[in-house]
């Protein structure tokens, strides 16, 4: 089977379309069933729409409604479809999955409920409903070949959707998870050619395509300039879309019961509390106390959880959404003030030292593991990096510990996974000699403890401020030294 065409006004996404449209068009009998998530304004409704446009499917979006209400406007999307004069009268979601599958019974079409976790919460039964219309041998699923998608946004409710125990577990034929654009792809999207203000911009946005084409109206920096311009018209004007969009981005996750206690959480990590105990401390909470509200962030898609690459005890979290991160870092703790102030240029003023401390550091130093893992060139490190993460490594002689921003291990034929690179980020920072000292002491260091690799692995510095000329000079005579530039990571 060939892709279909990829509509023109669509921006990237080519793995994802081929995935829906091979899974559409695929004309083998019998119904199939496919799950399509991802976090809000990533592009799934515009992906779908598109598809069905594309081959004459049928889409339907849910609303937050009654399961009654749903039934009546379901079975007018439906009649519809048909051409039917009057709208179908649909009893229960029984006769509504078997009127969808009724729909593909002469060729391979495709059927779409958009937020599809709306009609679940109202009728939790229509998982276990969908799992009994499409068991094998049953005649409407055998003489269809409708292609059913369920596609939501909210991240912890379809993410069980196939897990476990679940109704459906077994009877997806595609699980399709629409992510954010990472930021070489971020960077063409807005038009930013400069690589350190497409960091800055994507320290604050992320990936979401739908911010820069609704919410921002393609308004994005002209030059380096023109950044602090842009996020005072943007993201810190009250009427911006920009502006409420994190505080509404938690009120749609409806596992979010408790949001004071979830902002509070966010707040915490976004202060630079990034362990257990540090957001425990920062919340006046025990410890024990952050196991569930941490793991529903985690379930939301909102936090990731970051095992220190040498302790497997140590846990760090991590905001995912860039957004809210900035929105708690930044935000927040002028809230009424952005609301009412004539001129926020002072605000963003004073804010300059916590947007360079707690959001671009952060981010920058997520961005550097990040390119190592997955877009750094193949023989950078003599080898391709398997798993990069951070990490803490004690120094017994001198009591203390060192941070590790960047460990990169890679994975020999046996199993084993040999440390391949140390490296260090800064953001705003020069880095010199005493940069590479640092990391050499510390690879000295994983060596005595008899770490795999350690003594042959390489020491690389990642910064946005660039290198001294005395450390350039020594990088070109010495190839265990690697200097990554802010350019580098849009190579």
């Amino acid at each position: 089977m060939r892709a279909l065409p990829r509509p023109p006004e669509m921006f990237d996404r080519s793995r994802e379309w081929a995935a829906l449209s091979h899974f559409a068009t695929d004309p083998a009998a019998g119904a199939t069933l496919g799950v399509v998530s991802g976090r809000r304004r990533q592009g799934k409704t515009f992906l779908l729409r598109a598809l069905c446009q594309a081959t004459g499917g049928f889409y339907y979006a849910a609303e937050e409604a009654t399961d009654g209400e749903s039934l009546r406007q379901i079975g007018a999307a439906i009649a519809d479809r048909l051409g039917s004069p009057a709208p179908l009268a649909l009893d229960d979601w029984h006769q509504v999955v078997d009127t969808l599958l009724a729909l593909g019974r002469d060729k391979a079409v495709p059927v779409v409920i958009d937020e599809f976790p709306y009609l679940a919460r109202a009728n939790p039964r229509l998982p276990s409903i969908i799992q009994s219309a499409l068991a094998p041998l049953r005649t409407e699923r055998d003489e269809s070949r409708t292609r059913l998608f369920l596609c939501g946004s909210a991240m912890s409710f379809m993410g069980r959707l196939l897990s476990g125990n679940a109704p459906l577990r077994g009877r997806a034929g595609l699980e399709l998870v629409v992510p954010t654009l990472d930021h070489q792809l971020a960077a063409e999207f807005w038009g930013i050619d400069d690589p350190v203000t497409a960091l800055r911009v994507n320290a604050i946005v992320g990936g979401t395509p739908a911010y820069r084409r609704e919410f921002a109206r393609d308004d994005a920096p002209a030059d380096p300039e023109d950044f602090d311009p842009w996020v005072l018209r943007t993201v810190l004007s009250p009427t911006s879309p920009l502006f409420r969009e994190a505080r509404y981005l938690l009120a749609d996750e409806p596992e979010l019961h408790d949001t004071a206690l979830y902002h509070s959480v966010l707040a915490a990590i976004a202060a630079g509390n990034t362990n257990r105990g540090g957001i425990a401390s920062y919340l006046g909470r025990k410890s024990g106390d952050l196991a569930h509200p941490l793991t529903v962030l985690e379930d939301c898609g909102l936090i990731t959880r970051e095992p220190d690459a040498f302790k497997g005890n140590r846990t760090r979290f991590r905001i995912n959404e860039p957004l809210v991160a900035f929105y708690h870092a930044i935000m927040r703790p002028i809230w009424s003030d952005l609301e009412h102030t004539r001129d926020a240029r002072r605000l963003w003023q004073r804010a300059e030292r916590r947007f360079t401390g707690n959001i671009l550091g952060p981010h920058f130093e997520h961005l550097c593991r990040h390119w190592t893992r997955h877009l750094a060139p193949d023989d950078l490190f003599d080898d391709y990096p398997n798993r990069v993460a951070s990490a803490t490594v004690n120094d017994p002689a001198a009591r203390t510990s060192h941070e590790l921003d960047v460990v990169a291990f890679g994975l020999d034929d046996n199993g084993s996974s040999p440390v391949l690179a140390i490296g260090e980020v800064k953001w705003g920072e020069t880095m010199g000699i005493r940069h590479i000292e640092r990391l050499a002491h510390i690879r000295g260091l994983l060596t005595t403890q008899g770490r795999l690799g350690a003594a042959e692995a390489r020491l690389a510095c990642y910064s946005a401020a660039g290198f001294t000329d005395e450390l350039c000079e020594r990088a070109e005579a010495d190839p265990e030294l690697v200097l990554i530039e802010a350019a580098d990571l849009y190579r």
